[in-house]
């Protein structure tokens, strides 16, 4: 156990040194910083490089890996979101008396960064980290008609259209038609299809690279979101999603 902690220690200080240093630097130059030997330092770096949390440049000096700053990055992105995010959503909330939610693609999973439910008293519960399947939400399909033929077969091949009510979609084939629908008409809808008797309208989120990393949404009983109010969900839905692409910097063509 003491061993594993010093090597834990060990590769955290590579890193850190690393990450402060202007410039790539050799194995030497780091053991002589770190008081290590430099078969250590050999060793931990090796590993590294097979992770990809560090480079190897053609002079045989190591820099900070892409994985790392990739890491690094979708955690910094992902507070800037909910920051960004967070009086949007709770203007929308406000504007349409239903609760709103913002998440992100995790394979084929919706992740809840947001979440304000309605309360009489207006308290904001956040469920940080719950998940949901995407091919039934309106999150998800959002996320889902985003990827590649490619990107999307895969993740066909490896999961299940498990049914949760009647409204479910279980065939590949017809996800791939609401998928391509969702794309036409820029929002997505859940129609029952994970909770019973519960809709969600939700609009893509945009970075500013113009990449879609989230989708905000909509969500009430059907009492609430009922077939009358939908398209005028779903402006202000979309409406939100631009807002909050607008504050992260993305630039809409045209």
């Amino acid at each position: 156990m003491e061993q594993s902690l010093q090597l834990i220690e060990r590769v955290f200080a590579v890193l850190e040194y690393l990450s402060g240093a202007r410039e790539a630097k050799g194995p030497s130059e780091i053991a002589s910083f770190l008081s290590l030997p430099k078969s250590t330092v050999h060793r931990l770096l090796s590993s590294m490089l097979n992770l990809g949390y560090v480079e190897k440049t053609g002079s045989g000096t190591y820099r900070i890996g892409v994985k790392l700053v990739g890491i690094v990055s979708n955690h910094i992105n992902s507070l800037e979101l909910r920051t960004e995010a967070r009086p949007v959503l709770t203007d929308l909330r406000a504007e349409l008396g239903l609760a709103v939610y913002l998440g992100i693609l995790d394979g084929f999973e919706v992740v809840y960064v947001e979440k304000l439910d309605i309360e009489r008293n207006l308290r904001i519960y956040t469920q940080i980290g719950l998940r949901v399947p995407a091919y039934c939400s309106s999150l998800g399909k959002c996320l889902l008609s985003c990827l590649s033929g490619n990107e999307l077969g895969y993740l066909l091949q490896n999961n299940r259209l498990r049914r949760f009510t009647q409204n479910t979609i279980t065939d590949p084939a017809e996800l791939k038609t609401c998928l391509r629908r969702v794309r036409t008409r820029g929002w997505a809808m859940d129609n029952s299809e994970y909770i019973p008797r519960s809709r969600c309208i939700g609009a893509p989120v945009y970075d500013y690279r113009g990449e879609m990393i989230a989708a905000v949404s909509a969500s009430g009983p059907e009492s609430l979101l009922s077939d009358e109010r939908t398209e005028s969900v779903a402006d202000a839905v979309v409406r939100a999603g631009k807002e909050i692409s607008r504050r992260l910097c993305f630039q809409e063509n045209g």
